[in-house]
């Protein structure tokens, strides 16, 4: 149902129902024109056509709210205008959105959460939107953005990046991103177990250790006096 804030997904099952259920032909064609030399297959195509464009006006107002079917005049009798004349009752400022979406945009950091793909398709999700509103930012411009927005762990992989003359473009950024990840979350795994395994040791075991290593050294260091 159309809410007031969901027209642009509103329009867009409307329109797959519609097709769903072969009642879309108005919504694709304008009606034919039927003259004095027109034939019976002729006013077949409109008797259809009428058909689908009634159908379409009977779903498209079953799914609107009865306080918004007064936004629309009776008077707008097709089926492929009723959505573009709701359309600009519920138009957005466009202002207001760009600003929104770029304030989104600066306000995003990552928070290591092991998914850099998802993370940087969102960046890239708000680069379309801000592209449709007549603000298009390149795509070296975003790739800058998601490395001063990752955290710490990766800045050797920014320093490397800075090293090449060559840009990349978003893909190659997420091709590059999600290696470093998996490489980093692999070192943290290795960390973390060896970690586990130096604590399980026994006292008395890092005791024999430590006494084993400085015999080792003592043993080195008689070597070098000989």
């Amino acid at each position: 149902m159309l809410n007031g804030s969901n027209f642009p997904e509103w329009k867009d099952s409307l329109i797959i129902a519609l097709a769903l259920m072969g009642h879309d032909l108005a919504l694709r064609e304008d009606c034919p024109t039927i003259t004095d030399s027109s034939t019976d297959q002729d006013h077949s195509k409109v008797e259809r056509w009428e058909a689908s464009n009634l159908m379409c006006l009977m779903l498209i107002k079953h799914s609107i709210p009865s306080v918004f079917r007064g936004y629309v005049s009776d008077e707008v009798i097709l089926a492929k205008k009723y959505p573009d004349v709701l359309e600009k009752s519920f138009a957005k400022n466009d202002k207001a959105e760009t600003i929104t979406l770029l304030a989104e945009l600066l306000s995003m950091r990552y928070k290591d959460t092991g998914n850099i793909r998802e993370y940087i398709l969102k960046i890239s999700n708000i680069q379309s939107k801000l592209k449709a509103l007549g603000l298009p930012l390149a795509d070296d411009v975003l790739v800058c953005f998601v490395l001063i927005s990752v955290p710490g762990q990766f800045t050797q992989f920014n320093v490397s990046y800075n090293c090449q003359k060559d840009k990349w473009n978003l893909n190659e950024l997420i091709a590059h991103c999600v290696q470093e990840e998996d490489k980093l979350m692999k070192e943290k795994t290795e960390s973390a177990l060896v970690a586990t395994t130096s604590k399980g040791k026994s006292p008395k075991f890092r005791m024999k250790k430590k006494t084993a290593d400085s015999c080792h050294d003592l043993g080195q260091t008689l070597q070098k006096n000989i």
